[in-house]
């Protein structure tokens, strides 16, 4: 095993077979976290987008705070009751792009699969940076560098993914556990110190919020629906991840569209809960946040806090005061919180390859994405969604409230498409089926799926006007590059089958005679060994080659070839400009031209390396000759590898299995053995 191989198997895992996929399937304890935690960590920045952007507006619009709140979680049960009828409905992993392409056609499937590529990829970005906000909050050393955290955390989790989905299913589920007890504990404490009358306010309610020119008056007329439409459109972050469930159906156990409808109903009344008690306890503890917190937050005096003032985010902030007498439950909120955050993320590393291995197998992406890995994961989409978060990571600073401009367009726009193509799904069902009972309860799933519709069509127009110019233009530009990407790909892969596809017998017609051309430059045992390999052949023509770029080495050449007696006749190519490939090229053509019939076969003798530098001395007019041939109609390319020892022993070293340390000592081949096998000590 070489040292690449090792490090692989140290990062990812040993391999796996193909048979063992089934081993790889989530139960619904693992599923939830693996499939879910996106939309569960939202609670960790939805909130506080509600509150940056309502205080725009100055102190009195954060009294819209909860009821904005309790709008997403009406909505989020609309979306989770009608992703509960596709999943069962869809269960091959495509989700909503598979119900749009069946039922609305091509087109539709593509505009919602860019999409959901795009929501991905903002998804780990967007998660990843809240969770280096949180960090920075903690760890105080980490102030100002975010960016670099997060980027570290994103290659973390691509390589926890890499290893396979149930191992890393099973390492993301007990923090998501932990997440989830920690919210619901401090929500239930809280309400307990209210009850008792000693419920403490936030840090940062003693400061106030300068409201932005424009909002002298507060939520007055139009612009103040506008603001209230824009932190609604905010906070329906709290709904991605809720598709990724449907594109997840595949890893899911049997019946596996019933465990997925029992996963997304644990996740609506998980999320719900605690989205909601976050709300309405930032609004008891008098939470205040900014956009710009340097300025717009000002202190009892009026004066600005100052460009020095570390903004926490909202649950940082609740857990502080909760556990003003407990400080280690501030602490495991904190930690909880950030590395839900970070596996959030996983979400997205778990439906972004399965959908683009989707998209691969149907031509509209490169097929590699379609190639599961050592791990049995899409080893190739899982790197490639790395990269795109990790570019836009940097791009942004991991500044989460600039990044969240970009987010929950494309989301919104595959749930409108995908229950549209519900609608039209349960309409072709119902003009075949004619028993009663069936009828009854495909009425009823239709009915949700309309619902939906209704909502996430109103909740998509509200996130379009709210965000377009505060960057979700970013995210549609994104869309469209990738519909009309995905449209080119399908095309060049549909014109190459055309190309290649047999369609006459005129394919089976054999060349009039084989040209064969073997390529000399010196005469030694690999040129020896390429004109043997040509006469073993048996071609009707076989002649060698050599251009003349140096006279003197060209006379020693046919002398010493006329010397040996060899039985192949050797033609000198002149080059007056000592080029060597465009003589080679152009005497190929010409045989061509004089017999369009023929096939001219041109041996090419091969060092064969062990090393990687030893690749860069050798071959390198060899490669460059075969770029130029293999554009030469009826002319075929033959390499004649040719071993050096430092290849042998490269090989041996392959071949060879892997000890430990001292592994010999405790029992390794014997004299004997290694005489066989050709080890010498």
């Amino acid at each position: 095993m070489g040292l690449g191989d090792l490090g692989k198997r140290l990062l990812v895992g040993r391999k796996l077979r193909s048979t063992q996929l089934g081993e790889t399937l989530l139960p619904k304890r693992v599923a939830l976290p693996v499939f879910a935690s996106d939309a569960l960590s939202s609670v960790g920045y939805a909130p506080d987008e509600i509150f940056i952007t309502l205080s725009a507006a100055g102190l009195a619009a954060y009294a819209f705070s909860w009821k904005i709140g309790i709008a997403v979680a009406l909505v989020m049960l609309v979306v989770v009751a009608s992703y509960r009828q596709t999943v069962q409905a869809y269960q091959s992993g495509g989700g909503d792009y598979e119900v749009a392409s069946v039922n609305l056609g091509q087109s539709a499937g593509l505009t919602v699969a860019s999409a959901l590529l795009v929501d991905y990829v903002l998804t780990v970005a967007v998660s990843i940076s809240s969770a280096a906000q949180y960090a920075a909050t903690a760890i105080g050393s980490l102030q100002g560098h975010q960016t670099i955290v997060a980027v570290i955390a994103t290659l973390f989790l691509m390589t926890m993914n890499l290893r396979g989905i149930r191992e890393s299913g099973t390492a993301f589920a007990i923090p998501t556990y932990l997440f989830m007890f920690a919210i619901l504990g401090m929500a239930a404490w809280g309400f307990v110190r209210l009850a008792l009358g000693n419920l403490p306010e936030a840090e940062s309610a003693s400061l106030h919020v300068a409201p932005e020119p424009g909002y002298a008056h507060g939520l007055m007329g139009l612009a103040g629906v506008f603001l209230i439409l824009r932190a609604f459109a905010s906070g329906s972050a709290a709904l991605t991840g809720v598709e990724a469930i449907s594109n997840g159906v595949p890893a899911f156990r049997k019946p596996k569209g019933r465990n997925a409808a029992t996963t997304l109903l644990m996740l609506a009344v998980v999320a719900i809960t605690m989205g909601v008690g976050v709300n309405v306890l930032a609004n008891l503890m008098h939470v205040r946040m900014a956009e710009r917190p340097a300025t717009q937050l000002l202190h009892a005096d009026g004066t600005p806090v100052g460009p020095h003032y570390h903004q926490p985010p909202v649950i940082s902030q609740l857990a502080a005061g909760i556990f003003d007498h407990f400080p280690i439950g501030f602490y495991v909120v904190a930690a909880v919180t950030g590395v839900i955050l970070v596996l959030a993320a996983n979400t997205a590393f778990n439906g972004f390859p399965v959908l683009g291995s989707i998209l691969g197998r149907d031509g509209f992406l490169p097929r590699q994405l379609h190639t599961r890995g050592d791990r049995l994961a899409y080893s190739n989409g899982i790197i490639l969604l790395a990269g795109f978060a990790i570019v836009l990571i940097l791009a942004f600073r991991a500044d989460v409230t600039r990044l969240i401009q970009l987010y929950i367009v494309g989301v919104f726009v595959s749930f409108t498409v995908s229950q549209t193509g519900m609608l039209r799904h349960w309409g072709r069902l119902l003009r075949t089926e004619q028993d009663p009972t069936a009828r009854a309860r495909m009425q009823r799933s239709r009915m949700v799926n309309a619902v939906g519709l209704v909502t996430t069509g109103l909740v998509l127009i509200i996130v379009l006007i709210t965000k377009f110019s505060h960057g979700a233009w970013i995210a549609l530009a994104a869309m469209a590059v990738l519909f009309m990407l995905m449209k080119g790909i399908r095309k060049h892969y549909d014109r190459v089958a055309a190309e290649i596809a047999i369609d006459t017998d005129e394919d089976m017609t054999l060349p009039s005679k084989v040209h064969a051309v073997v390529l000399v430059s010196k005469l030694h045992r690999p040129s020896l060994r390429a004109i043997a390999f040509a006469r073993a052949s048996r071609p009707d023509v076989l002649e060698a080659v050599t251009v003349d770029v140096d006279p003197e080495e060209t006379a020693r050449l046919v002398d010493e070839w006329d010397h040996r007696g060899i039985p192949v006749p050797l033609k000198v190519l002149a080059s007056p400009y000592r080029e060597i490939t465009r003589p080679i090229v152009e005497y190929a053509r010409s045989i061509r031209r004089a017999s369009p019939r023929d096939i001219v076969m041109v041996y090419i003798p091969e060092y064969v390396v062990g090393r990687w530098w030893e690749q860069l001395l050798h071959n390198q007019s060899a490669l460059r000759l075969k770029g130029r041939l293999l554009f030469t109609p009826g002319v075929l390319v033959t390499s004649v590898p040719y071993q050096l020892r430092s290849s042998r022993i490269a090989a041996r070293r392959e071949d060879s299995p892997w000890r430990a340390p001292g592994q010999v000592r405790r029992g390794g081949p014997g004299r004997a053995a290694r005489e066989r096998t050709g080890i010498r000590r």
